[in-house]
């Protein structure tokens, strides 16, 4: 059989011959450091033109990434990692990326790349315009930049192969991998050298809680915000992100919740409507399969749909909250007396928590009643999406250094 760690690769940034993977690894050379001005003013020349209007209008989403690389953000990283010790870079990551979100590399890729490291990120052959995009934008901002980027980084693409991925595993410090669990099982088949380390982000659900009175007697420009937002959560990436609610909790009594749940499906709506969000045939009738699917195993008490954009279903029980994805723009409802009821109702894979009409202190106190167990962020309506330098639970930036002790 011929030997499939010959198959070349791709190299879409730096735009290049496509190569072996062993080849390629001889490319990938070093000379950042953690924090490297050079690094930080590629990164944010990359970010500014993510925020030109006419790209922002077309893909907001890259509007949030553009934000996420201003300087001053930028710097902000870079600060908080000062300390007793001496930060290095890691050495080579290697990036795996989902490919039903196109921004996600973008945001591990350029911590790491801040910390001083080589990167390669293998983007699948399936993704979406969005990553082209994203490409071409980085070539547009690599013309200005000092040539220690170019040298130092690399995104490609290649077909699975078992081969590739293990010659690329085979040379790295760190590899990170999002996706679901089987695909991180997947690449966990692949050893790494005995000093490196996996960073995985495998499957994760998020869902909503609104405080029924508090929306009730919110300003209606609050409201439309709020609602605003929330499909900003939910319909970007068809709903498919980690962080984007599938299940909405109602706190308060049963008409509080009736009325204010009433009050928001509308300003949904009419968001979804305004923006234009199509679902086509296809997506419909998984929507009317996975929620017709709920009732029919008890789950569900009704189901309601406005349109084939929106769908909403009432659950039996909140214990009931479903975890898998049922369609972009499904949401499941459920009522909860109290805040606190829901300790017992968060699983491990619960990632983010958006809030609507909740103090900080009652959201400290539940996430010290988690102790661990589950949910790693608690944000407004609005910024699930919206990616922080401590994802998951985890400091991004320090994983992506090593400490070096220095006595005198």
């Amino acid at each position: 059989m011929p030997d499939d760690r010959a198959v070349a690769v791709d190299v879409r940034f730096p735009v290049g011959a496509p190569v072996p993977a062993e080849v390629l690894l001889g490319q990938v050379g070093g000379g950042l450091e953690v924090g490297d001005a050079r690094m930080r003013e590629f990164l944010a020349a990359f970010g500014k033109r993510l925020l030109r209007p006419a790209l922002a209008r077309r893909h907001p989403e890259l509007g949030s990434l553009g934000f996420f690389l201003r300087p001053s953000e930028l710097a902000r990283t870079v600060e908080g990692l000062a300390g007793e010790h001496v930060r290095v870079p890691r050495g080579l990551v290697f990036h795996l990326p989902p490919a039903n979100v196109d921004t996600v590399f973008v945001y591990s890729w350029a911590l790491s790349a801040l910390m001083g490291n080589r990167n390669v990120v293998r983007l699948s052959p399936r993704s979406g315009p969005v990553a082209d995009v994203i490409v071409e934008t980085l070539h547009e901002a690599l013309a200005d930049a000092d040539p220690v980027v170019g040298r130092s980084q690399r995104i490609i693409s290649y077909d699975r192969s078992d081969a590739v991925t293990a010659a690329l595993s085979a040379a790295c410090d760190l590899r990170v991998v999002w996706g679901g669990d089987r695909s991180v099982l997947e690449i966990r088949r692949h050893a790494l050298p005995p000093h490196a380390r996996d960073l995985v982000f495998p499957d994760r659900s998020s869902f909503a809680v609104v405080r029924a009175p508090a929306w009730l007697c919110a300003p209606r420009a609050a409201r439309v915000t709020a609602a605003e937002g929330f499909v900003n959560d939910t319909y970007w990436f068809d709903q498919a992100a980690c962080s984007s609610p599938r299940t909405v909790f109602w706190v308060g009594a049963q008409a509080d919740c009736d009325a204010a749940r009433a009050d928001f499906t509308d300003h949904v709506s009419r968001v979804v409507t305004v923006r234009g969000w199509g679902v086509d045939a296809a997506m419909a009738v998984e929507k009317r399969v996975s929620t017709y699917g709920l009732a029919a195993d008890g789950l569900a008490e009704s189901v309601e749909f406005r349109g084939n954009a929106l769908a909403n279903v009432t659950l039996a029980a909140a214990a009931a909250a479903p975890r898998r994805w049922l369609g972009a723009g499904t949401f499941a409802h459920a009522r909860l007396g109290s805040l606190a009821e829901l300790v017992s109702l968060v699983e491990r894979r619960d990632q983010t928590m958006t809030h609507f009409g909740f103090g900080k202190a009652e959201l400290e106190e539940l996430a010290k009643e988690l102790a661990g167990r589950g949910v790693d962020r608690m944000v407004p309506v609005g910024s699930a999406l919206s990616f922080h330098r401590v994802w998951d639970g985890v400091d991004l930036p320090a994983e992506f250094t090593r400490l070096v002790t220095v006595i005198r």
